[in-house]
């Protein structure tokens, strides 16, 4: 497996439709792009920038829920692509039991950014499906040149262009 992060969430700028980038934390720096709907984009994006609502999120519930079992999610695994479609674990741990939960990707990622757990991505997905953006030394480069560079990227980006390979 190969530890990722959640280096953004954007919109790709053709259809509009909500993208993750998930980073390899060591190697060569390669990116899985995930499209996700809109509603889990904001969910997402929420929890990063620690929005709080006034009631539970979706997401919220399972993180509540989860804790209220005495179990913890140990990590996510974004495991394959089978006919355009993404597919995740979601891995918890309650008294030294462990067990896997399946997951739509944009769930299992908005869970673990609000438990703080590892993200990872399966060794033949990451060498199948993900791409090479150049990796910047983070003094060098400012936030807003990244960003010009994800956006100019993500101008000729697809999301039928990640339906190769299974």
């Amino acid at each position: 497996m190969v530890e990722v992060r959640l280096s953004a969430v954007r919109v790709d700028l053709q259809s509009n439709t909500p993208v993750l980038l998930l980073q390899e934390t060591g190697g060569s720096g390669r990116t899985l792009p995930i499209f996700v709907g809109a509603p889990e984009a904001t969910a997402i994006a929420f929890a990063l920038q620690g929005v709080e609502p006034p009631r539970p999120m979706t997401h919220d519930l399972m993180r509540d829920i989860i804790f209220a079992l005495d179990a913890t999610v140990e990590r996510v695994v974004i495991t394959e692509l089978r006919a355009a479609t993404y597919f995740a674990e979601v891995n918890l741990v309650r008294g030294g039991e462990h067990r896997t939960v399946s997951s739509r990707p944009s769930d299992a990622v908005a869970l673990a950014v609000r438990v703080g757990c590892g993200l990872y991505v399966t060794d033949d997905l990451m060498d199948q499906e993900a791409i090479l953006l150049e990796v910047y030394d983070e003094d060098s480069v400012s936030p807003e040149e990244l960003v010009g560079q994800f956006r100019k990227f993500l101008e000729d980006l697809k999301p039928e262009d990640f339906g190769h390979g299974s």
